[in-house]
């Protein structure tokens, strides 16, 4: 899968066995970064033509077989059933009826020739959720020990039982916005928060932070780039701070969040993974408003969960079992969600 905060191509090796309960193992994995050229492509996918973006779907799954190819070959992967491709979301307003997610899953089969699992977003959609979050009935079903399990990613997104319902919901950017002011300065990333540290809080931009309207929101809810675009970044950018400064300020935003979420909901073990955990000085924030909360995961599984993740998901659809839950996307209904490519 390619996630929000454009690190590059994550691909993970996974083997799931059932039981009396579900396990797993996380046998190979790594992250493929983009090159500046195709992270532009991706980034500005939203402003293409319909044929171009046709052009890039079919660019990035050949790009997408590819890697997988030398994967298979790197690790010596002699046993695989089957392939699970999120892929990358170029679009995803679902109050207006409209995800999209691209990655053409035909230049994947001919190059591997097992089924590819796609395109996991569209019919929660169109049953009337959000399409997003997916991972929840994965840590449900996988993570049984936590109250919660927290990724941060592009966005940090939550999921926990509440009252015997899974439920679950975005609770704010994080990388997807720290990534881009990085790059600002000549970074890919903000290397263990080192940039975010030197700044200096605003507190009257923190304000505007913490009040935007979605934080406001009952969940079922989701956030995309395109919210980031209308609401975070004008308040960073007419700031008039330095680029420290506004992620400085960004990270204490985000700290504030994620713990009330915590708080609210009386979560005492929080099992983090995502990119975001390397993040030292975000965890030394979120351990200042909520102490004592937060687990880190394993290397494996903060760098490839989503990705497990959505192998995962791919397993149940093939099985026919529900893996999109209506009580966390708010659709009509528990669904078995993907589409099959097998020719």
């Amino acid at each position: 899968m390619s996630g929000t905060s454009l690190d590059g191509l994550d691909i993970a090796c996974c083997k799931f066995v059932k039981q009396e309960i579900w396990s797993f193992e996380i046998l190979h994995f790594k992250t493929v970064p983009y090159d500046d050229f195709f992270r532009a492509q991706l980034r500005n996918a939203p402003l293409l033509s319909d044929s171009d973006l046709q052009k890039l779907s079919l660019d990035f799954g050949r790009f997408m077989a590819q890697e997988l190819s030398r994967f298979i070959d790197e690790y010596s992967i002699d046993k695989l059933d089957a392939i699970s491709s999120h892929g990358h979301t170029v679009f995803h307003q679902p109050e207006k009826g409209i995800t999209l997610q691209i990655g053409d899953p035909k230049p994947i089969y001919d190059t591997i020739g097992k089924p590819i699992v796609y395109d996991f977003r569209t019919q929660d959609v169109a049953l009337g959720g959000q399409g997003a979050p997916l991972v929840p009935v994965v840590d449900k079903l996988l993570f049984p020990d936590y109250d919660a399990c927290l990724n941060l990613g592009g966005f940090s997104n939550i999921s926990f039982d509440k009252k015997g319902s899974r439920v679950a919901f975005d609770i704010c950017p994080v990388n997807i916005v720290l990534n881009f002011l990085s790059e600002k300065m000549g970074f890919d990333y903000d290397d263990k928060g080192a940039i975010s540290e030197r700044g200096n809080l605003n507190t009257k931009i923190l304000t505007q932070l913490n009040n935007l309207s979605y934080y406001g929101k009952s969940f079922p809810k989701s956030l995309a780039w395109e919210w980031v675009e209308e609401s975070i970044l004008p308040i960073l950018e007419n700031s008039g701070l330095s680029i420290e400064s506004q992620m400085r300020t960004f990270v204490e935003h985000t700290a504030i969040q994620m713990s009330s979420v915590a708080k609210s909901y009386h979560l005492k073990s929080v099992l983090l993974s995502g990119g975001g955990v390397y993040n030292d000085f975000l965890l030394k924030r979120l351990n200042h408003f909520a102490p004592s909360v937060w687990v880190k995961a394993n290397r494996a599984l903060i760098e490839s969960k989503e990705a497990m993740a959505f192998a995962f998901l791919g397993l149940l659809k093939l099985k026919d079992q529900v893996n999109v839950l209506s009580s966390v996307t708010g659709c009509a209904k528990d669904h078995s969600s993907g589409r099959i490519c097998s020719e």
